[in-house]
């Protein structure tokens, strides 16, 4: 955390877009919020960067604490950094959120602040919380091109 010069606290987050591709189709993996805000709502996990810890590394550590799923921190893909001051009505937090594609046979249970899981389609995810969908559709618009081309197939060796 650190504070701007009109003493505004910024916090430094990270979130995940997991995507698995099934017989029906890429599939994204979301939370079901427990608290607020968006309390009840669909999100990527995600969560706060620990002091000393990167960005990429609380991204893994937040995927797994929430969902079970464990990822190396290499196969994490930079989607891009999320700054509007009005994505989070709790304040100003600033997220780096990655894309990662694990095996069609992953599963996923709640974990840690997440009340449940969900796999929804990767084309046409729910409303998700906070700026979720468009993380989402960047990842898929920018960092996700060889699943366009072939959506029932293998991802790439990571």
């Amino acid at each position: 955390m650190s504070e701007t010069e009109t003493g505004e606290t910024v916090r430094y987050t990270a979130d995940v877009v997991c995507v698995r591709v099934t017989d029906r189709g890429p599939e994204l993996l979301t939370i079901r919020r427990g608290w607020p805000p968006h309390e009840g709502r669909l999100a990527l996990p995600g969560g706060h960067v620990d002091p000393g810890e990167t960005a990429r590394a609380a991204a893994a550590r937040e995927l797994f604490e929430e969902t079970g799923v464990r990822v190396r921190e290499e196969r994490l893909i930079l989607v891009g950094v999320f700054d509007d001051p009005e994505r989070d009505p709790r304040g100003r937090y600033v997220s780096a959120a990655y894309v990662v594609v694990v095996g069609a046979d992953t599963t996923a249970q709640a974990g840690d602040d997440a009340a449940a899981i969900e796999w929804v389609p990767l084309h046409d995810p729910p409303g998700l919380a906070f700026d979720h969908n468009r993380i989402t559709y960047l990842a898929w618009r920018d960092q996700l091109a060889w699943l366009r081309r072939h959506p029932e197939g293998t991802p790439p060796a990571a």
